[in-house]
């Protein structure tokens, strides 16, 4: 199995051309965790220049930071697990526990977008909130597009999982209620 790019070291043409190209991968995991990564900088470039308007704008600033600097290699990462979910679903042919187990390696990646890109939200909304007001429009868009983020996330979460008893699903849907909130709230 070759080894699965690095897309936060392509352009932003080659991973789009990636992103249509007719291969199983890279896929709307991808595209998810890197519109996070996306909503991440835009809101940490809000926070560093809200830093006069909030007193916690550094640390908002940070944290963002820290999450777009997660969420950017989450697109690598997503396509190789589903590379390799799709791997174990063929050797498992019809065995239904078998391919339970392999979709469920197939929601690990997507989960942790959904919980980061929440988190990004959440800030975003706050940055709408208290930062730098000629900024707030910065700080709308990067809520709305962490929360695309988190929901689609959570969808993948939610199409991988066969037993719907799964936690990860109530996380997930937990992340996307979060996201949808702050946006609704940095829009208020």
């Amino acid at each position: 199995m070759p080894d699965t790019p690095q897309y936060l070291e392509e352009s932003v043409a080659a991973f789009l051309a990636a992103l249509a190209a007719p291969l199983p991968a890279p896929a709307a995991g991808s595209a998810a965790a890197l519109a996070g990564a996306l909503a991440a900088g835009l809101a940490e470039k809000s926070a560093r220049l809200s830093t006069g308007h909030w007193p916690r704008a550094a640390g908002a600033a940070d944290r963002c930071e820290a999450l777009r600097e997660r969420l950017g290699p989450l697109a690598s990462e997503d396509a190789k697990a589903y590379t390799v979910t799709l791997t174990a679903l063929r050797a498992a042919g019809g065995d239904a526990a078998l391919r339970a187990a392999a979709l469920g390696l197939a929601a690990d990646t997507p989960l942790a977008i959904a919980e980061a890109a929440a988190e990004v939200s959440a800030l975003a909304a706050d940055l709408a909130g208290h930062g730098n007001p000629t900024l707030r429009s910065d700080a709308q868009t990067a809520a709305l597009l962490a929360e695309a983020s988190t929901r689609a996330a959570a969808a993948l979460v939610e199409a991988n999982l066969v037993d719907a008893r799964d936690d990860r699903i109530a996380r997930a849907q937990s992340a996307a209620a979060e996201a949808a909130a702050a946006r609704a709230r940095s829009l208020a």
